[in-house]
């Protein structure tokens, strides 16, 4: 019983009391009153929808992971109290992963964001214990009842920025700092060197792996080989900004990945493919209140708002900055596609022909360099 009910009940009966000793001084019999109405009970507060964000890198890489805290903090944000969010910063995508999701089921959150492709066997493994929890698995390929995959579209980013490095190069041959050889970084190493020749189709392209997302000391050394190889403009697919410290350091010049990194290194900053997982969650968290939350795959970029370049260096030639808002209007309307033929790969070998458009499979299966792009990539030498 609330308060304000217990005062009510307790004036109402201190009432009572002086009206019949007043009566009985009267010498008149009291009626019993009848029974109060029983105070209807208090509606109980309307349960929080717990949501748990698992992390591969900490929340302060300036990247991947920092955009998705940002993407949590806005839904806190907007919510407000019909949600309660949290998170868990560098889980490797081992069995900690699996053993982190089934603590923050315990815990009692039923949305959980799993925020790196590595951990998609072990969301696969989880979902199919715990029916009772959605789970979204961030650039992953595999669903279920209650597992989404989302992703978005970081190759338009690479297009943009290679754009910018074509039009930037002085030694015609531009770099990129690679993470893990899966297809969504090959797609970016390809398509931000397809930007880059779009521009001066003489650019080639060196690749140096690290095979982590997250390695400041192995990514500015990744970056120190390519600068010593004649690279004078990078990309990166890694998670930290080391690639733009060590251009700063080198006198060489790149580009932020994921966020926003031109604070990192403000001479060496070309623009930042910046990711905003803002909206995709928001949509989430809309439909999983609303009842609505449904599995699926879903793939954002430059038309929805999920990716963009950003903060392009004011030397950047005008006519380079007209060459990227014409790419990026192009993707906002439907009229552009980066991956659309002529392409080849690195031996010659016709891809795509004149005017062919890449089909989802497609763009899911890419393996291989584009013309241009030294070596071959991880795992498919001798094929």
């Amino acid at each position: 019983m609330n308060t304000l009910n217990k005062r009510t009940l307790l004036k109402t009966a201190a009432l009572s009391a002086v009206t019949l000793a007043v009566l009985a001084g009267c010498g008149k019999k009291e009626e019993a009153a009848p029974a109060a109405a029983p105070a209807p009970a208090a509606a109980p507060a309307a349960d929080k929808l717990k949501i748990a964000f698992m992390y591969v890198s900490p929340i302060g890489d300036g990247g991947w992971t920092f955009q998705h805290e940002l993407g949590r903090k806005a839904i806190q944000e907007k919510f407000g109290d019909k949600v309660e969010t949290s998170f868990v910063e560098s889980v490797p995508e081992s069995a900690d992963a699996e053993r982190v999701m089934r603590d923050m089921a315990g815990q009692g959150n039923k949305l959980i964001f799993a925020t790196s492709f590595g951990y998609q066997e072990f969301v696969q493994k989880v979902a199919a214990d715990l029916k009772d929890v959605k789970f979204e698995h961030a650039t992953g390929y595999k669903q279920a009842d209650n597992v989404a995959t989302y992703d978005t579209k970081t190759f338009e980013g690479a297009y943009l920025a290679g754009i910018v490095a074509g039009g930037m190069s002085k030694t015609k041959t531009v770099g990129i700092v690679a993470s893990v050889p899966i297809p969504e970084v090959v797609r970016n190493i390809n398509s931000f060197v397809l930007g880059a020749q779009s521009v001066d189709p003489s650019i080639k392209a060196k690749v140096v792996w690290v095979n982590e997302w997250f390695s400041p000391p192995k990514e500015a050394e990744a970056a120190s080989t390519l600068i010593n190889g004649g690279v004078d403009v990078m990309y990166q697919n890694t998670n930290s900004p080391s690639v733009l410290k060590t251009a700063e350091e080198r006198g060489a010049r790149a580009f932020g990945k994921d966020g926003d990194m031109s604070a990192f290194a403000p001479k060496a900053h070309l623009g930042s493919a910046v990711v905003d997982w803002t909206p995709y969650y928001t949509k989430v968290v809309e439909d999983t209140l609303a009842g609505q939350w449904q599995s699926g795959s879903f793939w954002w970029g430059v038309k929805e708002g999920a990716i963009d370049l950003k903060k392009i260096a004011d030397d950047v030639p005008q006519d380079i900055k007209d060459r990227v808002e014409k790419a990026r209007a192009g993707l906002k309307d439907g009229s552009f596609a980066v991956w659309t033929g002529p392409i080849k790969d690195n031996t010659g070998k016709e891809l795509l022909a004149a005017g062919q458009v890449a089909d989802l499979k497609f763009l899911t299966g890419i393996n291989f360099y584009v013309a241009g792009v030294e070596g071959k990539v991880p795992g498919t030498e001798g094929k």
